[in-house]
């Protein structure tokens, strides 16, 4: 099997980012759940390493570094076999942004975050069908566990762009 030059250089960085994360990384998280185009759903998993946190001035909106590293299944749907994507790409991304938090430590909302990724991946599909995406993240995490909703899509820069949508459960690890 031959791969093109952009999916060898994306192969390629998943283990250096792999590598690198836990060096790195002030919390490591391992999350899996379903992920979702249109009706039709498949398995995901994700490494996510969220890195030390920096306030923002005097404002209690703070941010950390965020990178994960995803694996989304690909989907057997006859109806778009025919199509330039089809559904039966399974996808590799790795990602890259800022995670946000607002409040101190003692209030009830801390644990909320919103979080935004610009991602390279090396499937195309309905749902993903640029070599870049951009994943967007609302979630509570507490010391260990964390529960989360996150859209990966391009923006309607590239047709087709389904997007997926997913719920993760995660189990996370201060390092």
């Amino acid at each position: 099997m031959h791969l093109p030059a952009r999916s060898l250089r994306v192969a390629l960085a998943f283990p250096l980012v792999l590598f690198a994360l836990p060096a790195a990384a002030a919390h490591l998280e391992i999350q899996a759940g379903r992920s979702y185009m249109d009706s039709s759903a498949v398995n995901t998993l994700f490494v996510e390493s969220v890195l030390n946190e920096y306030r923002i001035g005097g404002s209690g909106l703070s941010w950390s570094p965020d990178v994960s590293l995803g694996w989304l299944d690909g989907r057997d749907i006859a109806s778009f076999d025919r199509n330039r994507y089809s559904t039966r790409d399974q996808v590799w991304l790795v990602a890259g942004g800022a995670r946000f938090r607002y409040g101190d430590a003692g209030d009830w909302y801390r644990s909320l975050f919103f979080s935004f990724q610009p991602a390279l991946h090396t499937g195309r599909t309905q749902a993903l069908s640029s070599p870049y995406e951009f994943v967007s993240t609302l979630g509570w995490q507490g010391r260990r566990f964390s529960v989360q909703i996150r859209h990966i899509s391009n923006g309607d820069l590239h047709s087709p762009n389904r997007g997926e949508t997913m719920a993760l459960l995660g189990m996370g690890f201060d390092l």
